[in-house]
């Protein structure tokens, strides 16, 4: 702009100098250079911010300052969001339409547009000016209960106040105006006593204002990521491009139309020159600012993004396939502004035009096209001197990498340069990369964005040290390029074989572009037998992970033919030959040779010693891919069947890499000669060899044997002497296959043959022969991401990759019950659980769906597994507990013995309890006889079910508790168990029991029996004893008695309740229907006393008859002979037949 010579002051030195004055944003007031600090004499030191100088007073030193410093970093990085702010530079010219008598409210608009399109949409804006602010006073801000911003701080974070930091006169001007505009918009208010404390940082904008920031550094450090995901910008640009129409819309202070939370806005407190303030609005730069705004964003629109929107943070877009849907696209567009209050910048929105720079690239009707201004920039760039500069370029080159073609090799020398170890020396490659990156960007790079569900297709290129790949569409007979992707190989890849390496290809377009493999139907266009690859069973590890990847995605297999296109035809690169291919002969025929475009060639050779026999055969692909076979003879042959061996085992290769034209060579002369008709086969075996031969060249188009001499087949020799002697030392892997009996053995011929019906395999078996999935969609991709985990034999066997072991042979329906008897109950079988049945069956190499379920089916099923089955004690029914209405109604009655005998010979005790007091009788029996119980039952006495003790778990408890205390007074002596029961019963009685809280004498007559202590000890009812007192206090009791017993009652249910609370934790229900059947289990008077501890555990099976209470069942036999009792569910078990 000009030149200034102004006076500088520095300490007492003042000097005129002279500046130079430009237009350019920089956070910097004045640069000071070289001719000023030479006449100054000055020594500057960056490290320590500090300037000296020679004085008439001595040496003086001017100290900088770190804050100004920091602000100026600050300023730079808000300089690079200024350029992302700026997202759109439109492709055509633009016209400003003023409506108003008010300069500043202007709309821009397309040039290109129609007149009527002009008018429409002039008139469209006019009418909604209410969407678009100017002034921060017309933004009233989104419903904080629709969305507000909230830190969400860590509660263990310490609060940090920052120190207030010196500025500029100028830079606090700015702060003054900027806190003064925000006060009376109401974004920010005045606080006292904050706990968190950040400065102001003023960064100068493009257009000469000051934009001014709050640092938040330590804020956002206590602050978690919010994990909100952004969308992906290359998808948001491939969704736009393509449209006829578009607007480009931007908020107006989009962040400050958010409300802040109420409890975080003082952690929000910044210090200014006119005090400390508070945002009541989300303000720049807090860390998940963005987060925010794009879950508000998303949230409001829906309806259109993806459909007539996209929408990045605080870029938006609206976009039209036809011009004439896109007024109508923009009103529903601002109907949802203008319902959720979000305001427009009408100074940064365009209207209707039909390109524009969109997050970095331009957009428009025809595709996408790469950003001119970055395109300068490279332009424009110098050679680099340092290994920054060099990162800057790669960097340069990484952020345009989709429009570059096979950019790994192109940059293959900046990377080179780029190592640790590596000096920095700018050498003739680097110069040559250069130029020739900057004569590609000059060229016109435009990507074609795919339609929905269209076919998509797949180049591979590799190289050296890269592999890199092309996606193209096809419109009008065209090819257009929609992604380019490449990789820099590590060194362990670099090593891969050539195959190999277009398998990684491959799986890193899998990997850079998932969107469009997911999305589209891919096809792997090429001549290298990659399906064969991953199909083939030899290869494991990072193969077969491919492998499984890639069928995942479905992705498809062509035959390449011709480039339509140069930019496609520069991508496709051959692969470079390496010596070792140049090795395989040193020389081939010359004479009377084809055109070896579509020739595979394939080298053969056999080997046969006192240490076994082997072949070896190297096939060269049209395109020079080289593919090596080992396979060891595990038969005796001689030297010439070898060799057919050898022919035999490329021809079947060849064919399954699916080659049509083949050239065999062949060292042996015989064979040669005779396979080509120049040599009759007299031996028997010979004849045999060359009819398998002649029958397997009729799978070609065209088969030509040719006799080369041993030194131009040595690949193949080394091949087949490693085979025949497994010592030959390789540095790569080469897959050793076995063959156990010649080729020439004829299959033995069934007689019998067995016929099965369709099942799961099927659809698996016909896609891997054929390429054939089922014309359900469905179906068909379940079978497509399933068949990576299949692999099918040259006999059309299925087999399965296990994890853990070798391949698992596929089993049909119709033999799988007869697998799991042989392995369950066979020879060799031990009846093993379910599980363990599923797992031998699998280290057995077997599998099939739902094998361990089958196999629990079938275990469940055994007849011997469920009769020696264990005894089940989970509880199977709820526990039904006995309720006595009254003193007395109902008793419990069990039998006690036998005991050691006693005077009488008793040997038995029969016991009752009462029901509700817990009173117990029992008497002593010396046989069980129906009258000596008869005489001991006075009143009616309900029994249950046979042996269930749970049901008379009341006279189960009085036995144990009788039990108890006869042991505890008898000691030694267990025959006068008889003359100790009276006293034990007497204790029983007294007792206060649990359940009721009373004793049972208590509750039987009304007060509390006089216990034989008392007459030794009197108490105070014994020694104030009265008989006429007595007969008194006795008669009231009684009285009373009723009320005892209704207090005992609720207590008792109360303990009932408890009981059965806890006993039910534990069930396991169990139930059966009229008709089942079920096993019982084997008590003591059923036991067979010869079994011993090997007998079953269960017996039956028996039917149910009929249900007779909760849990209890009437049985009969399979011959419907009713059993005589009804028998509880805790001993039956269904029976699975």
């Amino acid at each position: 702009m000009g030149r200034i010579t102004l006076n500088v002051h520095t300490g007492p030195i003042s000097l005129e100098t002279e500046f130079v004055v430009i237009d350019v944003p920089s956070p910097y007031t004045a640069i000071m250079g070289r001719r000023w600090l030479h006449r100054l004499k000055a020594v500057p030191s960056s490290f320590h911010q500090k300037l000296r100088f020679p004085t008439d007073f001595g040496i003086m030193e001017i100290k900088g300052d770190q804050v100004a410093s920091k602000q100026c970093i600050m300023a730079a990085l808000e300089k690079a969001r200024d350029t992302h702010t700026e997202t759109y530079s439109s492709c055509e010219e633009l016209d400003t339409v003023i409506f108003s008598s008010d300069p500043e409210k202007y709309f821009k608009i397309g040039r290109e547009l129609s007149p009527g399109n002009r008018t429409e949409l002039i008139d469209f804006l006019v009418g909604n000016v209410d969407v678009f602010a100017w002034d921060p006073y017309e933004v009233p801000g989104v419903d904080p209960n629709y969305i507000e911003h909230r830190l969400n701080t860590d509660p263990h974070s310490k609060p940090v106040q920052q120190k207030a930091r010196r500025s500029a006169p100028v830079h606090a001007e700015a702060v003054q105006k900027e806190v003064e505009k925000l006060l009376q918009a109401g974004a920010i208010r005045e606080i006292q006593y904050p706990t968190w404390l950040s400065n102001t940082v003023v960064v100068k904008k493009k257009n000469g204002k000051w934009r001014v920031c709050v640092d938040f550094t330590n804020l956002n450090q206590a602050c978690p990521k919010d994990p909100f995901p952004l969308p992906k910008i290359d998808q948001l640009v491939d969704a736009t491009a393509g449209h006829d129409r578009m607007s480009f819309l931007d908020a107006f202070q989009g962040y400050h139309q958010i409300a802040l939370s109420a409890e975080d806005r003082e952690k929000t407190a910044f210090i200014t020159p006119l005090g400390i303030y508070c945002y009541k609005v989300m303000p720049f730069g807090l860390k998940n600012a963005g987060a925010t705004y794009q879950r508000m964003v998303t949230k409001m629109f829906k309806d259109q993004i993806g459909k007539t929107m996209e929408i990045y943070i605080d870029d938006m877009v609206v976009k039209s396939r036809l011009s004439q849907d896109h007024l109508k696209d923009l009103t529903e567009t601002f109907r949802v502004l203008r319902l959720h209050k979000l305001r427009l910048n009408a100074s940064k929105c365009v209207f209707g035009v039909g390109s524009g720079k969109f997050l970095g690239f331009m957009v428009s009707h025809r595709g996408i096209e790469v950003n001119p201004d970055q395109i300068k920039v490279i332009q424009e760039l110098k050679a680099p001197r340092t290994h920054k500069e060099v990162q800057r370029l790669t960097g340069m080159t990484a952020a345009l990498s989709r429009f570059i073609s096979r950019s790994a090799d192109r940059c293959q020398p900046f990377f080179q340069l780029l190592k640790k170890s590596t000096t920095f020396k700018w050498d003739d490659k680097c110069v040559s990369a250069f130029e020739d990156l900057k004569r590609y960007l000059s060229s016109s790079l435009l990507l074609s964005n795919p339609t929905p569900g269209e076919p998509l297709f797949l180049y591979l290129a590799v190289s050296d040290r890269a592999v890199s790949a092309v996606l193209i569409r096809i419109k009008d007979t065209v090819q257009c390029p929609v992604y380019y992707a490449s990789k820099t190989m590590t060194e362990a890849e670099t090593h891969y074989p050539p195959l190999e390496k277009v398998g990684l290809a491959l799986i890193t377009a899998a990997d850079k572009l998932p969107q469009y493999f997911q999305a589209h139907t891919v096809y792997l266009v090429t001549q290298y037998p990659v399906q064969a690859m991953f199909n083939k069973a030899d290869f494991t590890g990072r193969i077969w992970k491919w492998g499984a990847k890639i069928s995942a995605l479905g992705v498809k297999y062509l035959p390449r033919t011709a480039i339509k296109g140069q930019v496609l035809a520069d991508f496709v690169a051959e692969f470079a030959p390496t010596s070792e291919q140049n090795n395989l002969g040193e020389s081939t025929p010359q004479e009377d040779s084809p055109d070896h475009t579509g020739w595979w060639k394939v080298y053969v050779d056999g080997a046969s010693n006192s240490k076994g026999s082997g072949t070896g055969v190297v096939i060269i692909t049209p395109d020079e891919t080289v593919i090596e076979q080992s396979i060891r003879l595990n038969f005796k042959t001689s030297n010439n069947e070898a060799e057919y061996e050898a022919v035999l085992a490329g021809l079947k290769s060849a064919k399954t890499l699916g080659a049509r034209r083949l050239i065999v060579y062949c060292d042996s002369l015989l064979v040669a000669s005779q396979i080509n008709g120049e040599y009759m086969a007299r031996d028997e075996r010979m004849s045999a060899y060359l009819l398998k031969v002649q029958t397997a060249m009729t799978d070609f188009e065209t088969v030509r044997i040719e006799q080369i001499g041993r030194n131009l087949n040595n690949h193949a020799d080394a091949l087949a002497t490693l085979a025949s002697v497994l010592s030959a030392d390789f540095k790569r892997f080469i897959p050793i296959e076995t063959l156990t009996t010649p080729s020439t053995d004829q299959p033995a011929n069934y007689i019998n043959a067995i016929t099965v019906g369709p099942c799961w395999m099927d659809p698996y078996v016909t896609y891997l022969k054929e390429g054939v999935l089922p014309e359900q969609k469905k179906e068909a991709e379940i079978i497509r991401r399933k068949t990576a985990r299949f692999w099918l034999s040259k006999d059309l066997k299925l087999y399965r990759r296990s994890f853990s072991g070798p391949y698992l042979l596929c089993v049909h329906p119709d033999v799988i019950e007869d697998l799991l008897y042989e392995i369950h109950e066979g020879i060799c079988g031990s009846h093993t659980g379910g599980r363990s049945l599923a797992h031998r069956a699998l280290t057995q190499g077997y599998w099939w769906p739902y094998m361990q379920k089958d196999a629990v089916d079938y275990v469940r099923k055994c007849d011997k597994c469920q009769r020696f089955s264990h005894s089940l004690h989970q509880p199977a029914g709820e526990l039904q507990p006995l309720v006595s209405p009254w003193p007395f109604a109902q008793w419990g009655m069990d039998l006690v013995g036998p005991l050691p005998k006693a005077t009488g010979n008793r040997r038995w005790l029969i016991v009752a309890t009462d029901y509700f007091t817990k009173w117990v009788e029992a008497e002593p029996l010396a046989n069980i006889r129906d009258r000596d119980s008869i005489k001991f039952v006075w009143k009616n006495i309900i029994t249950s079910s046979p042996a269930y003790p749970q049901s008379n778990g009341q006279a189960e408890a009085s036995n144990k508790t009788v039990l108890d205390g006869i042991k505890k007074r008898l000691e030694d002596a267990k025959g006068r168990w008889v003359e100790e029961l009276p006293n034990v019963l007497w204790t029983f009685r007294t007792t206060p029991r649990r359940s009721t809280g009373e004793t049972p004498f208590s509750l039987a007559y009304g007060s509390e029996a006089v216990i034989p202590l008392e007459i030794g000890l009197p108490t105070l009812r014994t020694s104030e004893w009265e008989p006429t007192r007595n007969d008194l206090a006795q008669s009231q009791a009684l009285d009373l008695l009723e009320e005892r017993r209704e207090q005992a009652m609720i207590r008792l249910a109360s303990y009932q309740q408890q009981l059965k609370k806890g006993y039910n934790k534990n069930i396991r229900p169990r139930s059966f229907q009229q008709g089942d059947l079920v096993l019982r289990k084997v008590l003591g008077n059923t036991k067979n006393p010869t079994d011993g501890k090997l007998g079953p555990n269960w017996e039956g099976p028996y039917r149910v008859r009929f249900v007779t209470g909760t849990g209890a069942y009437h049985l009969e036999d399979l011959n419907s002979l009713p059993l005589p009792r009804p028998w509880n569910v805790s001993n039956l078990r269904k029976y699975f037949h």
